[in-house]
């Protein structure tokens, strides 16, 4: 017997009882959005908590204000050290005597400049540069001999820590855990401490490890490969061009001092946001945030970014070749979260790509079956400065980049030519509605939020204001920022060819 599917009736009545439930949620952002409460430190350092005691865990959020958008030429790749060298203890956590540790570390960096020096030197003595590395071997094993390794982890989870991690992005460095909510106070203890007497032991071993991520992650991965040439190409003067990883030249020469320089302008209080939701009393996390994190001496929040991405002069089309199936990016330059045409330029992302029932899956997947994996997404590569709305295509056998761009072309050109239709609209402003009343049912995907809001859209409250930005977009909107940002000159196109095929361009 035949499937008629869902009948129309059906389905109006499936959006009525959604609508009507998001709605009610919609109310009750606004219950949760008056229980938060906010403290700042005299030092500049913010805390925000929302208590939940229905269960006796509380999630901590800290979020520093640097990515890898702050680094220069020289040091590309250095916030992400930084943020594996937090979890390498302090003064008294990962280390067993460091009076004696301290010296060894001083001496190595000491070696390690004068190495650097007459590595760099128009005539370098061969001679010299082996007895530095000689020096610094044997200094750097004896300096490994007074190092608690792992003490940091351990501690965190003999107090019932799960979920301990911590991840760097164009944007900022993000430190997280979960823990029972009777080890407020320890958080407190281990987290200020970490902040105020870090320890940046064992700096060239974990170097090398991050050294390796990048042969792994890039320079071995095709994929990897096409979205550092891709991203380099669209932006050619803001630092999102080049990968939170680093280039390896930089991450070869990075010393122990670029790291400890780096943390002090940049990891001031003033440029750190704590959230901490869960089975919690916020007058107590205030109280103990006074008395830990009030110790630490204060200071200017550093410079904002000066550099903005200049309007593209004309389409951009860069080709990696590599041993793999094609793939095709495409992406368009756009502004940056806090424009006021954010929210449709999501909605236009979600209609074209996001699903099995977007646009482009079901002309290129199901219908002309020339491509076996399609999406399409903004912020790309980070949300914060102005940044990529990007569509991407993987040819299925037999068939080419070329045809996908051409079909990726239409689905767009569809978009700007007639307004996207009312169940599109509607079914984008559901899931993205779901999306945000699953965040807030999750402690830790809610401090998350609380923090992102804070930092990047200046307000922790947009957590729950943002369902109206979604509620307001129509069809007109979505056709408006098409017609504006999905341009050719706006473009860059991104392609991976395999070895040996020439370009049918």
């Amino acid at each position: 017997m035949r499937n008629k599917g869902i009948s129309p009736f059906a389905f109006l009545l499936f959006l009525f009882v959604s609508i009507f439930s998001l709605r009610a949620w919609g109310q009750t952002f606004d219950k949760i959005k008056s229980q938060v409460k906010t403290h700042t430190l005299a030092n500049g350092m913010k805390f925000i908590v929302l208590e939940r005691h229905d269960a006796p865990v509380v999630s901590f959020h800290t979020y520093a204000d640097v990515g890898s958008a702050q680094e220069s030429y020289g040091i590309t790749g250095i916030s992400h050290i930084l943020e594996h060298m937090a979890f390498k203890g302090t003064h008294d956590v990962g280390t067993k005597d460091f009076a004696a540790e301290s010296r060894l570390l001083d001496s190595m960096d000491n070696i390690y400049a004068q190495l650097s020096e007459e590595e760099r030197a128009l005539k370098p003595d061969m001679a010299k540069i082996a007895g530095l590395k000689a020096e610094f071997d044997s200094t750097n094993s004896t300096a490994n001999n007074y190092v608690a390794s792992m003490e940091y982890w351990d501690l965190t989870r003999e107090k019932g820590g799960r979920g301990l991690n911590a991840y760097t992005s164009n944007d900022a460095t993000q430190y997280v855990v979960s823990l029972p909510s009777n080890r407020l106070e320890f958080w407190m203890a281990m987290e200020s401490d970490r902040f105020m007497n870090p320890v940046f032991r064992e700096f060239f071993q974990e170097r090398n490890v991050i050294m390796e991520e990048r042969r792994l992650g890039i320079e071995t991965q095709p994929v990897g490969k096409l979205i550092e040439e891709f991203t380099a190409a669209a932006f050619k003067s803001h630092p999102y061009h080049h990968e939170v990883i680093g280039h390896m030249s930089d991450l070869k020469n990075i010393s122990r001092t670029d790291v400890i320089r780096y943390f002090h302008k940049y990891y001031g209080p003033a440029n750190l946001t704590v959230a901490i939701v869960g089975d919690v009393k916020a007058d107590e996390v205030f109280k103990m945030a006074e008395t830990y994190f009030g110790r630490i001496p204060g200071g200017p929040k550093p410079e904002p970014l000066r550099t903005v991405e200049p309007e593209q002069q004309g389409e951009k089309h860069i080709y990696v070749e590599a041993q793999s199936q094609p793939i095709v990016i495409v992406g368009f330059h756009r502004p940056g979260v806090r424009d006021r045409e954010s929210a449709a330029l999501e909605a236009l992302a979600n209609i074209v790509g996001n699903g099995r029932s977007s646009r482009i899956y079901t002309s290129l997947v199901k219908e002309k079956k020339i491509a076996i994996q399609v999406g399409a997404f903004n912020g790309f590569p980070g949300y914060k400065y102005p940044n990529l709305l990007a569509v991407y295509a993987v040819p299925s056998k037999g068939h080419t980049n070329e045809e996908c761009i051409k079909a990726i072309e239409q689905e767009l050109q569809r978009v700007i030519d007639q307004p996207v239709s009312d169940d599109e609209l509607t079914k984008y402003k559901l899931s993205a509605e779901k999306d945000l009343i699953d965040g807030m049912k999750d402690n830790s995907r809610m401090a998350a939020s609380l923090t992102f809001n804070e930092v990047v859209m200046g307000d922790w409250q947009k957590t729950f204001d943002i369902i109206k930005d979604v509620d307001a977009v129509t069809a007109a909107d979505v056709q408006g920022v098409a017609k504006k940002y999905v341009t050719k000159k706006n473009r860059t196109i991104g392609e991976l060819i395999p070895e040996g095929q020439t370009d049918e361009n």
